[in-house]
């Protein structure tokens, strides 16, 4: 029986690479692992993060929102703000769960992807 339960990349297309690894790699602190002609790869915890230009006009379309889980969405939203990322959003409560909050908040990357850092901090 087929059974998917495991992510091991996400493709993200981008615009320009050169300026994608930038800010990946540079800005958001992701792990680089390599490029090769077309792609960049990245690496965060078991999922690898893939970077790269449209290969057909069909694939020349925004990524899906990833949502990227952070401790402190305070202090890396200040963070990135700092980094001269453009923030679309303030962290702000998505639900107070019983046992935790979810919070969340949005800025774009180079190529005008949607991404996101989320938090569940446990209720105190």
């Amino acid at each position: 029986m087929v059974k998917l339960d495991r992510i091991g990349q996400i493709a993200v297309r981008v615009h320009d690479l050169d300026a994608a690894v930038t800010f990946y790699r540079d800005t958001l602190g992701m792990p680089f692992l390599f490029r090769v002609e077309r792609i960049a790869f990245f690496q965060l915890g078991a999922v690898r993060l893939m970077l790269g230009l449209p290969e057909r006009a069909e694939h020349n379309h925004p990524a899906s929102v990833i949502y990227y889980q952070v401790d402190d969405i305070q202090a890396v939203h200040a963070e990135l703000q700092a980094r001269g990322v453009p923030c679309n959003s303030p962290p702000h409560l998505i639900a107070r769960l019983p046992d935790r909050e979810v919070w969340m908040a949005f800025f774009s990357d180079p190529s005008d992807n949607l991404l996101a850092i989320m938090s569940e901090p446990p209720l105190t």
